[in-house]
């Protein structure tokens, strides 16, 4: 029971990757056996009439017979290198054609001579003798030396390097029947490795690229060092003689095992695991091979590479096929399954090669280098899936993106909407409460004064003066009430006819100067109580000079100054006689109005206006400095 409730327990993923391995190697089973069944194909092949089997091989001061295709035995010098002899028959009819001698493959390099000419000698291609390449030559015979009838024919067989020497079945006849199997095996050996390679480079930049961008991700800088050193290697050319340069090419071209280090480094990191110091272990046998290249003889190095690269490659490829399924299957990487497939198809080719190298197959074209390019379709189909995949992704991103910023934009814009309204009640609230101390204080007052003057049956003129101070007081408050769109000149304006009516009864004159063309600056932040506590200001000065100072006449001046920044000022001056000024607690005050004084400085105050008080034996002046900012709440009434 506790068995069945593990199984139970186990996360899906871990019950349902078992059902996705038979499939997979089922399939890399199947790419196996195609690989198999192809590689043994042969291409077409010239008429069997130009083809030459039999030949007199002499080796070793020894001569027999022997049929191609043949191998020799190893050597690490092309010294004392195997001679194969034959005769060909050219027909009288065949006079007017050009012949040539076609051979399709052999290991390392090779001389031929016809009638005891030499006419081809390909040590002269360097790139032809790369044993990892199947590169085919074809020999013109120059007319003079051809014979009519029996000509004889000699290839010699130059073998350096640690594997056996292998000479394919050659054709002697007509150039123009030849020629077209020579340029097939040109286009598949020659042509396509070229193509491959030019590929290699551009992965190699086109990785690193992603990795200078992308740091945090070193597979793709390593994936880029491992085609940089294929693709110097598909192009260095085998050394013939031993020279330093010759060294460093030896080395070049058996960097299969510090490029097989790197694949399997790179396809370690694209499985998910992180980078251990233990796998510097893979690239111990590039370093020894390495040395055994740049400090050693070619010999050596020759000597070497079957004992360190044979078995680092087939090994990195044990390991990757491993890595590569493990990943495909239980993340479902797609480019983790696409890599196992090439690595499958290098493996086969891998273990043919080898095959061949023991003459167990008896044809020899070695594939693993070709199949190799299969690799890097199945990284460029890798990268390219990626990238899709990554576009998608930023797509997908992208529309919940703007989903989710419609839908903030909607949440916020609700949100302004109860701030708005939060606001504005506020705001109503403020003004409301406003208003009503304002009606308290001024007209409520005179509504009291009117009541205690009737109930003392008192005569009907301070009746009628408290009532007209309350008609004034009422018209103030609903004069402020007005939108003057921050323009206080016209308040002002209001406010000057309302004191010319209230100087008249007592014989004072109003003069009424504007000294600036604008008068006073404009106030966008101006409020309906800060009006109100302006007009106040101004009206507690009139009634204060018509009250004490016995004045005739009473100058009031509107301007704008300029101190750092335009500031409007309102003056008020007497010709009265003045007062006394007492110092007190709120700046000022006097033996008289002293509490009218003060409300005018606390009035001040609240608009962040300066008042100063000036009086003498020529009159009273009272000047009022609003700032170049009103601010925007009144502190006394919140």
């Amino acid at each position: 029971m506790s068995e069945m409730a593990a199984k139970i327990a186990l996360p899906a993923r871990h019950r349902r990757w078992p059902s996705r391995l038979v499939p997979y190697l089922l399939l890399q089973a199947l790419i196996a056996g195609l690989c198999v069944l192809a590689l043994p194909l042969s291409l077409p092949e010239p008429p069997a009439q130009y083809r030459i089997t039999d030949f007199r091989m002499i080796e070793d001061g020894t001569e027999r017979l022997v049929a191609l295709p043949h191998f020799t035995a190893p050597r690490y010098a092309p010294d004392d290198s195997p001679r194969f002899a034959a005769q060909f028959v050219r027909p009288h009819a065949e006079a007017g054609r050009a012949w040539s001698v076609f051979l399709p493959r052999f290991t390392n390099g090779v001389e031929v001579t016809v009638n005891g000419v030499i006419v081809h000698d390909s040590r002269r291609d360097p790139a032809a003798n790369r044993p990892d390449r199947n590169t085919p030559q074809i020999a013109d015979i120059p007319a003079p030396i051809l014979r009519d009838g029996v000509n004889d024919l000699s290839i010699r067989l130059f073998v350096w390097g640690p594997i056996p020497g292998f000479l394919d079945r050659i054709w002697v006849g007509a150039d123009e029947v030849l020629r077209p199997y020579y340029d097939l095996r040109t286009q598949l050996f020659v042509t396509l490795p070229v193509v491959f390679s030019a590929w290699q480079a551009i992965l190699t930049v086109i990785l690193g690229i992603m990795w200078v961008m992308r740091r945090h991700e070193p597979a793709y800088g390593v994936l880029a060092a491992a085609m940089a050193v294929g693709f110097i290697q598909a192009f260095t050319q085998t050394p013939m003689d031993e020279t330093p340069l010759s060294r460093l090419n030896v080395f070049l071209i058996s960097s299969a095992p510090l490029e097989c280090a790197l694949v399997l480094t790179f396809t370690l990191l694209l499985s998910g695991l992180k980078w251990q110091r233990w796998w510097l272990v893979f690239f111990a046998p590039a370093m020894l091979l390495a040395l055994a290249g740049l400090i050693g003889s070619q010999a050596t190095a020759r000597a070497l590479y079957p004992v360190l690269a044979v078995p680092t490659v087939g090994t990195s490829l044990l390991v990757m096929a491993f890595v590569s399924a493990r990943s495909a299957v239980r993340r479902q990487n797609v480019a983790s399954f696409l890599l196992g497939c090439a690595v499958t198809i290098m493996l086969t080719c891998w273990i043919v090669d080898l095959l061949s190298v023991f003459q167990i197959v008896p044809n020899r074209i070695f594939t693993s280098r070709l199949s190799y390019s299969a690799m890097l379709v199945a990284i460029g189909a890798g990268l390219t899936w990626r990238f899709a995949r990554a576009l998608n992704e930023v797509d997908s991103f992208a529309g919940q993106l703007v989903t989710r910023v419609r839908q903030a934009e909607e949440r916020l814009k609700a949100s302004f909407a109860r701030e708005e309204e939060r606001a504005r009640a506020a705001a109503l609230a403020r003004e409301r409460t406003r208003l009503m101390r304002d009606l308290h204080d001024g007209l409520g007052g005179q509504l009291v004064s009117i009541v205690a003057l009737s109930e003392r049956a008192e005569a009907g003129g301070p009746i009628g003066d408290a009532a007209r101070a309350a008609l004034r007081d009422l018209r103030v408050v609903i004069d402020s009430m007005d939108d003057i769109g921050g323009d206080l000149m016209l308040a002002l304006g209001s406010w000057r006819e309302r004191a010319v009516a209230q100087l008249r009864p007592h014989d004072i004159a109003l003069d009424f100067r504007i000294l600036t063309p604008q008068g006073l600056p404009v106030h966008p932040e101006l409020r309906p109580w800060h009006v109100l506590q302006i007009v106040r200001i101004l009206d507690e000065a009139l009634t204060n000079a018509v009250k004490h100072s016995g004045a005739r006449r009473i100058t009031v001046s509107i301007e704008t100054i300029d101190d750092a920044g335009p500031q409007g000022r309102i003056t008020i001056q007497d010709d009265g006689k003045g007062f006394e000024l007492v110092a007190g607690d709120g700046g000022f005050a006097s033996h008289q109005g002293g509490r009218g004084l003060r409300n005018m400085q606390s009035r001040a105050a609240r608009c962040g206006a300066e008042l100063v008080l000036n009086s003498d034996a020529a009159g009273t002046q009272v000047r009022l400095t609003l700032p170049h900012r009103l601010p925007d709440s009144d502190g006394a009434g919140s």
